[in-house]
C-alpha cells in the first residue's frame, strides 16, 4: 500500500512535533530485531517517558528542516533501517534504557543522538547513560546548596553553647 502525500505530510508534522517536545532524540538501528524484542524495547522506553518512532529517512529529513542543529547532527547517520527514540523528560534515563537494552539485544545499534541542538556520538550517549536520574541530581545539588548554611548554623550554635559550658564549669569551680 502506497503512502499518499497527505499521509506523508501528517507523518512529517508528527515527527517535527516530537522533535519540538523532546529534550533529546536518539537514532537507533533496529534491523534484525524480532517483533517481541521491539515490543519489549518500547515498553522499557515508556518507563522513562520516551518513545520509539520508525520513520523513513527522507521523511525524517523533511521533518528536521525546522531544527537545523538536530538536522546537521543526524543527517549523516540517516542511512539504513532507523528509528528515533524521543526522550521527553530525563535524557539520561532514556540513554540508560537504550544502552541496557542494546547490551542484551545485539541487533539494536545505537547510532547517534542530539540534545539541545548538539550532536551526541555513541560514547557521549553512553556517558549520559551513566549519569544518575534527574531527581537524584536535583537532590545532590540541593544538598550542596544546603551544606554551607547548615555548617554556619552549627557554628553559630556552638559559640553560645561553649560559653554556657565555660560558665557552668566556672560555677562548679566556685561551688567547690
Amino acid at each position: 500500500m502506497a503512502i499518499t502525500r497527505a499521509d506523508k505530510e501528517q507523518i512529517i508534522s508528527s515527527v517535527a512535533e516530537r522533535f519540538g517536545r523532546a529534550k533529546a532524540a536518539f537514532l537507533v538501528n533496529y534491523k534484525g530485531m524480532s517483533v517481541e524484542q521491539v515490543t519489549n524495547f518500547r515498553k522499557k522506553l515508556n518507563e522513562s517517558n520516551s518513545e520509539m518512532k520508525v520513520v523513513r529517512n527522507t521523511l525524517a529529513l523533511r521533518a528536521l528542516k525546522d531544527f537545523p542543529g538536530e538536522k546537521e547532527a543526524l543527517e549523516k547517520e540517516l542511512i539504513g533501517t532507523n528509528a528515533f527514540v524521543f526522550a521527553y523528560d530525563d535524557a539520561s534515563a532514556s540513554a540508560k534504557a537504550i544502552s541496557e537494552f542494546a547490551e542484551d539485544v545485539e541487533h539494536l545499534e545505537l547510532k547517534s543522538g542530539v540534545m539541545d541542538g548538539a550532536g551526541l556520538d555513541e560514547a557521549r550517549i553512553k556517558y549520559l547513560a551513566t549519569l544518575p536520574p534527574l531527581d537524584v541530581l536535583r537532590a545532590q545539588f540541593l544538598g550542596v546548596l544546603q551544606a554551607p548554611a547548615s555548617k554556619f548554623v552549627g557554628t553559630l550554635a556552638a559559640v553560645p553553647g561553649g560559653f554556657v559550658r565555660v560558665l557552668n564549669a566556672y560555677k562548679e569551680k566556685q561551688e567547690n
